[in-house]
């Protein structure tokens, strides 16, 4: 037992040391200025926004961006009072959602599409705000390379709550393997509320054909088609300037079912690094769980169980700190509680997406 646990120990931490090496070779871009040249459509897909979709709007308003090269589709789905937008310093239409398959968001980009005449399209969501050189730092980079994809980072607002930053570890995490994955050459995942692609590419790939029947992944997916054909269009925006800041959930319940959700598409990725990976991380942390049980009935003695939580918790630090200075954070905070703590609640959400049903804005899904 105490053998078997170490192995899956060390190929973990073997696993994550990868990442933090992949982190170091996406090196970090700065905005250089350029004479701004890409047109832009920004897709943002809302059900019962009212409340958050002012302040992504204002944060649009205050781009350091020439009006005439963007415009936003506000993408309806449902919601319960509709939305009105007044007095615009930029173009902005909303349209309702045309639902087609068993994936909302899926098909709001794809009703978007219809209605996009600019090159580029970059989907965010509606309790995010963005910075004031968000699409100026696209553009720069467009310019400077031969690109379809690109995508990019997203952290959190956090307030002063244990919730909060358990959220902010977790998501740090995430956008962590993210980079280091694109730095190792084997880019599989990204967050849709910071990707951008080309009109032309989603075309080509016949847009989200092929996964719309699993509700969540309008990111994931359509990377890693890209990636599949067209593997050297597809970059990551490593560039603070570029950041988009979301929302954490609000209890415990929605986070949970937010994970299963983020879970639920694991095992349909067409990524065998991406699979791997999320396997590696799915047994390294019910390894722990399991050692911490043999620890707690007296089968491991307390050096054993301390020598395997160190070596987990410091390559899991290593990584977390690194992106965490690339976010803007100051300091991490609720470390060691929420590193005791992630382990349990990963191996939980992960168990409970190969079975259970979740809820997202209202409605309920199965896998």
């Amino acid at each position: 037992m105490i053998s078997g646990l170490f192995s899956i120990l060390a190929i973990y931490v073997f696993s994550i040391s990868l990442l933090v090496y992949g982190f170091f070779k996406v090196k970090k871009y700065p905005k250089t200025d350029l004479k701004p040249q890409t047109s832009f459509t920004i897709v943002v897909p809302f059900r019962n926004e009212e409340e958050n979709l002012p302040n992504l709007l204002n944060s649009i308003s205050n781009l350091n961006y020439p009006t005439d090269l963007f415009e936003v589709i506000l993408v309806d789905d449902n919601s319960i009072e509709k939305f009105q937008v007044l007095n615009s310093k930029f173009q902005v239409s909303i349209i309702d959602n045309i639902r087609v398959s068993n994936s909302p968001k899926k098909d709001a980009i794809t009703t978007a599409m219809q209605h996009v005449k600019t090159d580029w399209v970059i989907t965010t969501d509606a309790d995010c705000t963005v910075s004031e050189n968000w699409l100026l730092t696209f553009d720069n980079y467009i310019q400077e390379n031969k690109v379809s994809m690109l995508a990019g980072a997203v952290t959190y607002k956090c307030e002063n709550s244990f919730l909060d930053h358990f959220q902010q570890l977790d998501l740090t995490s995430l956008q962590g393997a993210t980079i280091g994955s694109f730095g190792l050459n084997n880019g599989f995942m990204c967050n849709g509320a910071n990707f951008a692609y080309t009109k032309t590419l989603f075309e080509s790939l016949n847009g989200f054909e092929g996964n719309d029947e699993i509700a969540s992944g309008d990111d994931v997916f359509l990377l890693q088609k890209t990636i599949e054909k067209f593997p050297n269009e597809v970059h990551y925006l490593k560039a603070e300037e570029a950041i988009v800041i979301t929302k954490p959930t609000e209890n415990w319940k929605s986070l949970f079912y937010q994970r299963v959700r983020w879970a639920a598409k694991t095992s349909s990725y067409k990524s065998t690094f991406g699979k791997f990976l999320g396997l590696i991380v799915f047994f390294g942390n019910l390894s722990f769980v399991i050692g911490f049980f043999l620890f707690l009935f007296g089968v491991w003695s307390y050096p054993i169980f301390v020598l395997f939580a160190f070596s987990k918790f410091f390559i899991d630090f290593v990584l977390l700190l690194i992106t965490n200075q690339f976010l803007r954070k100051t300091r991490i905070k609720s470390l060691l509680l929420s590193s005791l703590l992630y382990p349990f609640f990963s191996s939980a959400v992960a168990l409970y997406s190969l079975v259970g049903s979740y809820e997202w804005k209202g409605r309920k899904f199965k896998k």
